[in-house]
C-alpha cells in the first residue's frame, strides 16, 4: 500500500470514528425519537463526509444495538416497543441474579471495599446535567456501569462479566429511555438496597433487589410501571 493510500485509509478511518461518536452521542442525548429514521444521504449532507463514511458508522451504531439496519427501509432508532428489550431484559434477569450471588459468596474484603466506593461515585454523580440534554448524564451513565459490573465482579469468572458487558450495551438507551417515562422511579433507594444486602452477604435479598431493579426498567418500556410493594432488602 502507497503512502498516498496508507493516508487516505487513515483519513476515512478518523472520519468514520467521528461521525460514529457524533451519532451515538446524538441518540443518547434523545435527539433523535424512538422509531426515527437515520438517512444517510442526508447525515452525510449534514455532516459533509461521504456517504461510505456514514454507513460505516451506523453499522457500527447497529452492533451496539443503538440503532437497527430495516430491510430495503435503511436505518432508523429502535421503538419504545422493541421485543428485544424484553428479551434482553429477561437474559439480564435470569443471568446478573446467579453472578451476585457468585460475588458475594466469593467476593473478599477487597471487592467489599470496591463496591463501596462505586456506589458511593454514584450517589454522588449528578444524573441528570442540562447541557446533556434531558437523558441520564454520561458521568452518571458510566458510574452506573461501573456499580452495577462492581457488584457482580465477585464471581470471579470472566466468561460471564463479558456477557455482562454485551448485554449492557444493548441496553443502555432502553435503561434511559426507561427512566425518561418513568421519572418518580426512586433509583437512588434501588442502588442503595443493592448494595446493602450485597455486603450483608445476604445472597437471596441481593438477588431479589436486582431483579426487581432489572424489571422495572423493562416495565417502563412497555408502559406497565405499576409499582408491587417493595420488600426490605
Amino acid at each position: 500500500m502507497t503512502r498516498t493510500a496508507q493516508t487516505s485509509t487513515a483519513g476515512k478511518q478518523m472520519l468514520t470514528e467521528q461521525i460514529y461518536a457524533h451519532l451515538r452521542n446524538a441518540i443518547m442525548r434523545g435527539d433523535y425519537a424512538p422509531g426515527d429514521a437515520l438517512k444517510p444521504q442526508d447525515l452525510a449532507k449534514e455532516q459533509c463526509v461521504s456517504l461510505a463514511v456514514v454507513r460505516e458508522a451506523l453499522v457500527r451504531v447497529v452492533g451496539e444495538g443503538l440503532a437497527d439496519r430495516l430491510p430495503n427501509r435503511g436505518f432508523a432508532v429502535p421503538e419504545f416497543s422493541d421485543r428485544r428489550w424484553q428479551e434482553v431484559a429477561e437474559a439480564r434477569r435470569t443471568i446478573e441474579p446467579v453472578m451476585l450471588r457468585m460475588s458475594i459468596e466469593r467476593g473478599d474484603v477487597e471487592w467489599e471495599a470496591q463496591v463501596r466506593a462505586a456506589h458511593h461515585r454514584l450517589a454522588r454523580t449528578p444524573a441528570f446535567v442540562p447541557e446533556e440534554g434531558e437523558y441520564y448524564s454520561e458521568a452518571w451513565s458510566e458510574a452506573h456501569r461501573v456499580f452495577h459490573r462492581t457488584l457482580l465482579e465477585g464471581c470471579g469468572n470472566p466468561v460471564l462479566l463479558e456477557t455482562f458487558d454485551r448485554m449492557w450495551t444493548a441496553s443502555e438507551l432502553a435503561r434511559r429511555w426507561s427512566t425518561y417515562r418513568n421519572p418518580d422511579r426512586d433509583g437512588v433507594e434501588e442502588h442503595r438496597r443493592l448494595e446493602e444486602a450485597a455486603l450483608a452477604r445476604d445472597a437471596d435479598a441481593a438477588a431479589e433487589a436486582l431483579t426487581r431493579h432489572l424489571t422495572l426498567t423493562a416495565a417502563a418500556l412497555t408502559g406497565d410501571t405499576r409499582r408491587e410493594p417493595a420488600k426490605e432488602a
